[in-house]
């Protein structure tokens, strides 16, 4: 039997490993920022009934084009979209990576502000895409003058900003946003990615990329209903940019991409959104209770507009995550010294982590 090593994999792959948080059957999981909350039964019924009827015409490809879909996530979306300022892929990765596809490759490069979402540099990595991190102020915040700089500096094809930052919580302002967009058009042309997977739980719409579209050509949004659409196992990540942007979209993916059943899945789910997304509320008084209750157990968690916390702190990480998973309770250690990151759970899931947190914290 071969093993890795020996295979004709690329050179730039050896040695390397793959994504992967680590999934655990555990009563208490807080580690990959999922909404922990189920869907309501009148919408999995609704989703149930929709994929009956599409198991009908399971000998047909789907809508390759995937049309009403789209118009469904512009309209959620509002902001004046139509469907062809939308794409929509297998989870927002997926749509990075036909970001990168076609704006990146060999020769061009990506700039990301790190700590920042790991995704950035595995699918540039994969698509041949150099990619830089240029660092970010103190408490992991970012300012248009940072960003100028570091963009004429680098001169990048793809500007990469996650808003709010994934693992940090950190929300992003527009002016950030407008000062990525002008600098990378000075520099090289490029495009900008402002990455919204948490959007919806910093609570101000105001602030969304999405209002900065009108009359920048090169600005993409990416969004995706794993997070405040508790919708995680089905898949469905999306994007609002120009129609330009999603016709050059359509020149790397794969015909097909997305199977009738995500489809329907998700239009459904779309056309329940007030009830998908009436946990946020809740979700939003449990991140808030993390963050006063971490600091008077004596960590220090950084400000978050997710659906997560990052506490600093900690003085072994390593000993800490695995005496909480000896409780029963999955975080995460993303790497950053003296840190842990928690999701924002159900109340009870809330209520567990803190008091073991406390109680191994008491012990020292």
């Amino acid at each position: 039997m071969a093993n890795l090593e020996n295979l004709p994999i690329r050179d730039d792959l050896k040695g390397r490993k793959p994504y992967g948080a680590p999934q655990l059957a555990v009563p208490v999981a807080l580690n990959v920022n999922e909404n922990t909350h189920r869907i309501p039964e009148e919408v999995a019924v609704d989703i149930i009934g929709r994929l009956a009827a599409a198991v009908l015409d399971i000998n047909r490809y789907p809508d390759r084009e995937f049309l009403s879909l789209r118009s469904a996530l512009a309209n959620y979306l509002g902001a004046d979209l139509k469907a062809e300022n939308i794409w929509a892929a297998n989870g927002s990765n997926e749509v990075l990576q036909h970001i990168f596809q076609a704006f990146g490759g060999p020769g061009r490069s990506s700039l990301g502000f790190g700590p920042t979402y790991s995704m950035y540099g595995l699918i540039a990595q994969g698509t041949g895409t150099t990619y830089a991190d240029a660092s970010r102020l103190d408490r992991y915040e970012l300012s248009p003058e940072l960003i100028r700089e570091a963009i004429l500096e680098h001169k990048p094809n793809i500007v990469m900003l996650c808003s709010p930052n994934n693992p940090t919580g950190t929300p992003l302002s527009l002016s950030c946003i407008e000062a990525a967009y002008e600098a990378v058009t000075q520099a090289t042309g490029g495009v900008v990615v402002v990455d919204e997977a948490y959007a919806e739980f910093g609570g101000n719409t105001e602030v969304s990329a999405i209002n900065l579209l009108e009359g920048r050509e090169r600005l993409l949004i990416s969004r995706t209903m794993s997070k405040a659409f508790a919708f995680a196992g089905a898949r469905v990540g999306y994007l609002a940019a120009d129609p330009a942007v999603i016709d050059a979209l359509r020149l790397v993916r794969l015909p097909y991409h997305l199977s009738a059943f995500t489809q329907a899945a998700a239009e459904a789910a779309l056309d329940h959104s007030s009830e998908m997304l009436a946990t946020v509320a809740d979700i939003q008084v449990q991140r808030d209770r993390l963050l006063v209750e971490l600091e008077a157990l004596g960590y220090d968690p950084y400000r978050s507009d997710a659906n997560f916390v990052l506490f600093a702190g900690v003085k072994d990480p390593n000993a800490m995550f695995e005496a909480l998973l000896a409780r029963g309770i999955l975080v995460r250690n993303v790497g950053i010294p003296n840190t842990l990151r928690v999701t924002a759970g159900t109340p009870e899931e809330t209520t567990a982590f803190l008091e073991a947190l406390a109680e191994l914290t008491h012990r020292g």
